[in-house]
Parts: C-alpha cells; structure tokens; sequence
C-alpha cells in the first residue's frame, strides 16, 4: 500500500452531489466515506477517492454504514451475509489501514448528517446506487448537512461509470454495447495502490457487538434463513474467483460456454453474483482476471465479459434512467399496450400469491424452480426467465404478476434487491430490453417460454430431481440444527 498522496481516482468517475459556495472561516475537517453498495476495503474506488481527499487536506478518513430498520424487506438470508461481510470489513480496515469503522441503525437520512456534524466532516463520499430509495436519501442527506459540506458520489460499482456510459436510457444491450466498448480502455485499467491516510482519527470507544447485532437481525427475518453454500466477504469471493480448489477462472472457466444455460449444471455459472451485489468484490477485478486468461478461453471469456460488463450496467442504466423500473409503467409502450390488451384473457390456472410461494401449482418443474429459490437462496438464471413468465400466465394481470415477481425474488434471492433482479422480472414480464414476438393469448407480443420449450433444452426431470435432494438436504440439516438448539438449552436449565 502507498502513503504518497496521488490523484487514484478517475473524475469521471466522481460526480459532485453538492458543493459549497464561497469561502468559510471554518477551519476543512475531516472526509466521512458513506459506504453502502460497494463493502470492501480492496479495489474500491469510493473509498480510494476518500483516502485521496483527506491526505490532500490533511485530515482524518473514516467509513461509515447506516444499517437501515427494513430496507425493501431484506430477510436473516441477505442481512446475515451482509453483516458477516461488514464484520470482516471492519477488521480489515482498521487493522491495515487505520481507518475506523462506525456502524450505524435506522434511517441514514438522519443518522449520516449526525455523524457529519458531530465530528465536523467537510467532505461526504458516497458510492452509486440508481435504487429510487437510495437517490432519495442521498437527496435529503444533501439538504441536511451544513452548508460548508461537500457531497461526492463515486461510480465503484460499474467498470465505465453510470453517467459516463450512456446519458440516457438505452433501448437494449445492443444500442450500450458499442458506447461501453469506446469506453473500456479508458476505465478497464488496473487500480493503484490504496493509500494509507497521513493522519489519523481521534481514538474512540466504539464498540461494534456483532455477534448480537447478526443474532437480532437474524431474529427478525428467521422466515428466510441464511444459505451455507456461499461464505461471505472479501476472502471467500476471490476464492470463488480465483481459488485454486474451485475458482472460477482457475478451474471452471472452460465449461462456461456449453453450460451457463443447463440448470443442472449450477457449477456452470461464475457463482459471483452474492459478491458483486454486495459489493464484496469488484465487478472491475474480475473483469482484469478474466482478461488475464482469455488466451486459454476466448469464448467463454467474451461471454462472461458481456454479462459482467454489458449486461448488469445496461440494469443499471434502466433503473438510473427509468424512474417506474418496477413497475409496468417502466415498460416500452408496445409492451404496455400488448399487455393490456391481453389482462382478460382467460387462463387455465390462477393461483394467489401464497400458492406461488409455497410452489403449489399444476407445473412440476415451475415448483421445483421456486423450491430452488427458497430452499437454496439462488435460482439458475435459465429458470428464472421460465419463473416470471409462468406468473404472468397464472395471475389476474401483468400488474399483479409483476408484483408478485418482485416480492418472491427480493424475499428469498441471495442477490434480491438488485438492478439485474428488477430488469429480469421486467425483461421476462414485459418485454424490457427484448423485441416484439409472434402475438398470443395472455402474453400478447410478449416473448413466450413453456414446459415443452424447456425439455428440449435440458434434462427436466433430472433437474426436478436435482432440486429435490437440495431441498432434502437443507431440511435434514435444519432437523440436526434443532436438536443441537434444544439439547444446548436443556444443558443450560
């Protein structure tokens, strides 16, 4: 790590959210990084450009989190994974860096400026997030702080930043590819040395209880436990990467091509998702590694490259860009149009939002996707296009269908919440990103999928089966789980 002060981070990756006008007798206090998408100490852009700011002026850094109450319904699977990774965070950073770690409850819309004024910070970094409730908040924080306070938003999320890719919304992958491409060689670049800040914050008698803090939350949201299968942190998403057990690039990336789309074949997919979402690892890090390696895999490098790049900025970019990204509003109007045209349709079967969640449905392998999604926290994108448009065919209306999408993907997905969640629903529900289709009753223009499109596409029982022995898997292991509960609590009367 360095410790000469340098310009790391690039401006067009920095957005000034507010600044301050005139001069001010008060002498600069210190930089406060808001970290909230990006949770990581290494290849962080949002936490670079803090450390450069203080060093410049010649003042303290910290980073600070505001744990929101409810944010959009997260459960103990997503906050479990979230403050397991902070835990690792906060250790990181204080230990090799020297940077302190504060944790905050509630809403950041009153717990940031707080935090600002009480230790009269200057300069506020925060990372980018085009989540309506975030933007909302980041408003807010601006009217809320002192007038001698700047603002800073840094893209460390996106490889070519949000504002720089694209200044309006893009019709498809197709119309961002080619503004992307002109773009990476300027923003794929290898990241500089993180800084060490120059001077250090005032000690403090912060105490951060993460045991009861993860067991609270756990409490709340035990309708959806936590997953086994993916270790949270910065650590464990590079092993996931890069290890040499079983990383991806390392060990998996030659069957990527053949077997992204096999949902038998889970191991098939890069299994980043929970990280990137998390911002426990850097979309841009991966991008560098896998460039890396091109030479042994150029195919499936160029198809992993698309989604990692392309396709999760072109979510961002539709959700930044379109203010109805969740709903049927945010649809093209052909989509709308057809949609509507088609909600009285009759339909075979309409199911209420509880029969979709508990997989109550005529459809063995629709059940088997959603058990997938329950039980094991992460459904195989193939099934998910499959998921959505199996719920537009079996509610009352795209409205609804749409609804229903959103509440089961955020509730029991791993990476719920998301950009690329919401485009999904919208892609497989109303049309977003696609084109117009042969017309139909219920879809209307809207692309078709059905259970005879999938058998000839993958083994569709053995997938039901596959499903089967992980759902049989968790169960027995929450059976053994229990007993060790009530046997501890016996030992302890």
């Amino acid at each position: 790590m360095a410790s000469t002060p340098s310009n790391s981070v690039q401006s067009g990756r920095i957005r000034v959210l507010k600044d301050v006008t005139g001069s001010l007798d008060r002498p600069v206090g210190p930089v406060v990084y808001w970290m909230f998408r990006d949770q990581r100490v290494k290849d962080n852009w949002a936490l670079m450009h803090a450390v450069d700011e203080a060093n410049r002026a010649k003042v303290p850094v910290a980073v600070a989190f505001n744990l929101f109450d409810q944010f959009l319904g997260a459960k103990s699977r997503q906050l479990g994974f979230m403050l397991r990774g902070l835990q690792q965070l906060q250790y990181d950073l204080e230990e090799t860096l020297q940077i302190p770690f504060f944790l905050f409850q509630g809403e950041a819309e009153h717990t940031i400026p707080n935090f600002i004024r009480e230790c009269e910070a200057s300069l506020l970094v925060t990372d980018f997030s085009p989540l309506r409730e975030v933007r909302k908040c980041k408003e807010e924080i601006c009217k809320r702080v002192d007038e001698s306070v700047k603002v800073h938003e840094v893209d460390a999320h996106n490889v070519v930043p949000i504002w720089i890719a694209s200044e309006k919304l893009e019709y498809s992958a197709k119309t961002l590819r080619g503004k992307i491409n002109k773009k990476l060689p300027e923003y794929l670049i290898d990241f500089p040395a993180l800084l060490i800040p120059t001077r250090k914050w005032p000690s403090t008698d912060k105490f951060i209880d993460w045991d009861r803090l993860i067991d609270d939350n756990l409490r709340k949201g035990a309708d959806v436990p936590e997953i086994e299968w993916c270790k949270p942190g910065e650590k464990a998403a590079m092993e996931v990467l890069m290890g040499s057990k079983d990383g991806f690039l390392t060990k998996r990336l030659k069957s990527y091509a053949i077997d992204r789309n096999n949902p038998l074949k889970p191991r098939g997919l890069s299994g980043l998702s929970p990280y990137l979402h998390f911002g426990q690892i850097s979309a841009q890090r991966c991008a560098l590694e896998a460039r890396n390696v091109r030479k042994l895999n150029p195919q499936a490098v160029d198809m992993f490259l698309e989604e990692l790049i392309v396709r999760r900025e072109l979510a961002d970019n539709y959700c930044y860009y379109q203010p109805h990204y969740d709903s049927l509003l945010g649809a093209w109007e052909w989509a709308r149009k057809t949609l509507m045209d088609h909600a009285s349709d009759k339909r075979e079967h309409v199911y209420t939002r509880e029969q979709l969640e508990k997989a109550q449905t005529a459809d063995p392998l629709w059940n088997a996707s959603q058990l997938e999604m329950v039980f094991h926290g992460k459904m195989h994108g193939f099934m998910r296009m499959y998921w959505a448009k199996k719920i537009l065919e079996w509610t009352r209306g795209p409205e609804e269908a749409l609804e229903i999408c959103i509440y089961l993907n955020d509730k029991y997905e791993i990476d719920g919440r998301d950009p690329n969640g919401y485009v999904g629903c919208m892609w497989s529900i109303c049309g977003v990103h696609d084109q117009g289709w042969k017309e139909r009753p219920i879809f209307g223009k809207i692309r078709y999928m059905n259970f005879a499109g999938c058998k000839r596409k993958f083994d569709v029982d053995g997938y039901i089966a596959y499903v089967k022995r992980v759902v049989g898997e968790v169960k027995k292991r929450k059976a053994g789980e229990v007993v060790v509960d009530r046997k501890a609590k016996e030992l302890r009367c």
